[in-house]
């Protein structure tokens, strides 16, 4: 069975970091070490020993400098490197996939670098294609106890899953600052976070003299994510006591199951259709080549075929008498209108074949046609064919 591989992401200062170093202690209690893999180029200490870590490949400062970057820009950059060896990543991963049960990837601080970038989604695509994979979602719950803050997460998340088109499970992290019992009543209760954005509204009035747009806004962001949070599997823990990360590897079982009935389906279905796709649009081009060239596209009325796309499918006919007769109409140059018919010395037998029944009748006729070249060629030229002619009689 192919091991799971937890992306974790999350908004600077949501606790990744410290997410993933607990997850990873957790794991080695249990016996079941993970295969850890970092891809923040721009952090100086993780707090955990890496399998394979982005800083040895990429130095993030050496970056900057080279290509006169900025932090953000260093690190989309770095992970553009990095993405040009992802088959090599996963090469290894796979190598050591028999002795680990889950592979877990630690992702930049700045989220949009990550989820945003070309190269975050080819990361995120040669994972998923290859091991069932899961996108944690770290959200830090005292920063998310005001509805408006609260619901700008859950926006972020609906991004998120609908960009990768993974299964994600929306962690609650940082419990042991606040219990998360709200942020779940305000998913499973729309008249809960009706009221509590009620009573944020008046305050925000009263202290701002709001106009209440914000309000309004949010109210109608919570009936459109109704249906986004029954798709979701709901997590609250603690990173710093270790509370709740039972509950996560069960929230993790159940993706990986939700991954193998459904998504991998419309993964294969995806793929599939791109490849078609890709098909299609390659005998679009060859159409759009043969006509520049002033060729003319034809298609055989006796073959399944739709269209010849290379040279050699000209001779990939079963019959090929047929091919032969039909070679014209089947190839991808006409010959010429104007051309004469051709005509055949021998009407009986097109191969030409010698046999002993026309061997001295074929002799008489070379025989014959070199009598009339010779009387205009030079004496020794004529002896010299001559005698070859004698010597290949016998």
């Amino acid at each position: 069975m192919a091991p799971a591989t937890v992306i974790c992401i999350g908004m600077a200062g949501s606790g990744k970091t410290t997410f993933m170093q607990r997850l990873n202690s957790h794991l080695h209690t249990k016996k079941q070490p993970p295969y850890v893999i970092n891809l923040d180029p721009a952090v100086l200490k993780v707090p955990f020993s890496c399998n394979i870590d982005i800083r040895d490949s990429v130095k993030y400062k050496k970056v900057m400098e080279n290509y006169n970057l900025g932090p953000n820009g260093a690190i989309v950059t770095s992970l553009n490197l990095f993405s040009t060896k992802i088959d090599q990543v996963i090469s290894l991963v796979e190598k050591r996939s028999d002795t680990f049960n889950h592979c877990i990837v630690d992702t930049p601080g700045q989220i949009e670098c990550f989820i945003w970038s070309a190269s975050g989604s080819i990361i995120t695509e040669a994972f998923a294609s290859t091991f069932p994979t899961v996108i944690a979602y770290i959200i830090d719950t005292p920063r998310s106890s005001s509805p408006t803050t609260f619901i700008s997460n859950m926006l972020y998340a609906c991004s998120i899953l609908y960009k990768t088109k993974l299964p994600m499970i929306v962690v609650f992290n940082k419990t042991d600052v606040r219990d998360a019992e709200f942020a779940k009543e305000w998913m499973t209760d729309f008249e809960a976070f009706q009221d509590a954005l009620r009573s944020n509204a008046e305050l925000s009035e009263e202290t701002s003299n709001g106009s209440g747009y914000m309000a309004s806004l949010v109210n109608s962001m919570s009936l459109m994510l109704e249906e986004f949070y029954s798709t979701l599997d709901v997590v609250s823990c603690s990173a710093y006591t270790g509370a709740g990360f039972d509950d996560f590897l069960d929230a993790v079982d159940s993706k990986v199951e939700e991954y193998n009935d459904f998504y991998q389906k419309e993964r294969e279905s995806i793929l599939k259709q791109k490849e078609e796709t890709e098909i299609k649009k390659k005998q679009k081009n060859l159409n759009h080549l043969m006509k520049d060239l002033g060729l003319k596209e034809t298609k055989s009325a006796n073959t399944e075929s739709e269209g010849v796309d290379v040279l050699s499918d000209l001779s990939d006919d079963d019959n090929d008498d047929e091919n032969t007769a039909e070679g014209y109409e089947h190839g991808l140059v006409e010959p010429d209108i104007n051309e004469p018919d051709r005509e055949y010395t021998f009407q009986d037998d097109r191969n030409g074949e010698i046999t002993d029944a026309n061997n001295e009748a074929l002799q008489n006729i070379y025989q014959s046609a070199f009598e009339k070249t010779a009387k205009t060629a030079s004496s020794s030229v004529a002896d010299d064919i001559a005698k070859y002619i004698r010597q290949s009689q016998g």
